[in-house]
């Protein structure tokens, strides 16, 4: 059995990245109410970050236990596979949270998990069902965000024409409030666990969960404390970038984007995909965008974040690998 102090400073570089995570995509919880002046930029990561962590009762785990076992072979996980993974995610959120990109940071999990499998086992090391899930909500979940975003949108903004545009943004900034709430359910509610899975799957790895994966309840507290402090310390650069550089909102399209992301989000949770709640909630703002007119979206910014997802999976991948590598070089010195 690893040594037990190995083992809880990996939990701790767990505990870390999903404080990261939480950070990183703050952006995704409050930019649309930041933007449209429903709340000041610090009640609104307050907000959001208790719903992180109201996340923990009563979402289930289904999410987690697919990133435990549904990517990678269990069997070859121990504590240094581990360690490179978070590496790799850690790396590649860092670098994306310094030029204002909002990147995922589960797709960046995932990608280390990767990169570490290749070097372990190869290609038999990763399970392609639970890699094929995930390439194929990469292109659905912002697809889906965004016609949803685009369909809620034009709705609101019919009823604003009828009650006429101060009753609207004034019964919209209340909507907000919920739609905000309910996205930040879903973000905790999916991107949480990808945390838990990585802790427990180390667990289950050094023998401390017994013969069966599971995922254990203080886990589940842990993950969502994480994220919920790390969504409060507010990622302010991609903030700007999803809020106001993408295109201009208004409440009643805050509502929507938030409205399509979360109903999303709450969905794939539910049948346990591990989707990006970056992507999901950028594709309903562009979709939100969209209705006013075409232009309205700037896309010389939307093709920037779009690049960011191609590269998350590959480069904290090799990150992840590199490390592994590093690592086994230092322990057989």
């Amino acid at each position: 059995m690893p040594d037990f102090l190995v083992i809880i400073s990996i939990v701790l570089v767990a505990l870390f990245f999903d404080f990261l995570n939480g950070f990183h995509d703050a952006a995704n919880s409050i930019a649309t109410v930041v933007s449209t002046r429903v709340l000041p930029p610090r009640s609104a990561v307050l907000w959001a970050a208790f719903f992180n962590f109201v996340a923990a009762f009563g979402f289930g785990v289904a999410v987690a236990s697919t990133v435990g076992k549904g990517i990678v072979d269990a069997s070859i996980v121990n504590e240094w596979f581990i360690l490179a993974t978070l590496i790799g995610a850690i790396a590649w959120d860092i670098i994306t949270w310094y030029f204002g990109l909002p990147s995922s940071s589960s797709h960046a999990l995932i990608g280390g998990l990767i990169g570490a499998a290749l070097v372990t086992a190869g290609p038999v090391g990763i399970i392609s069902e639970g890699i094929l899930k995930v390439l194929t909500f990469i292109v659905v979940s912002p697809l889906v965000g965004l016609v949803v975003g685009l369909l809620l949108c034009a709705i609101t903004f019919r009823l604003g024409q009828k009650l006429g545009n101060r009753n609207a943004t004034a019964y919209f900034k209340r909507f907000q409030l919920v739609s905000a709430a309910l996205y930040s359910l879903g973000h905790g509610t999916n991107d949480a666990q990808k945390t838990m899975g990585i802790i427990s799957v180390l667990l289950f790895s050094a023998g401390y969960l017994g013969p069966t994966f599971y995922v254990p309840f203080y886990v589940v507290l842990l993950a969502h404390a994480a994220i919920a402090l790390g969504t409060y310390a507010g990622g302010w650069r991609i903030v700007r970038t999803m809020g106001m550089r993408i295109t201009k909102l208004v409440p009643q399209g805050g509502f929507s984007a938030e409205t399509a992301a979360a109903s999303t989000l709450f969905a794939t949770a539910a049948v346990g995909i591990p989707v990006s709640t970056t992507h999901t909630i950028a594709g309903a703002i562009i979709g939100v965008g969209s209705v006013r007119r075409f232009s309205a979206v700037r896309w010389g910014v939307a093709r920037r974040i779009i690049w960011a997802w191609i590269l998350t999976i590959p480069a904290s991948a090799a990150i992840s690998a590199l490390a592994l590598v590093a690592i086994r070089g230092l322990l057989s010195l």
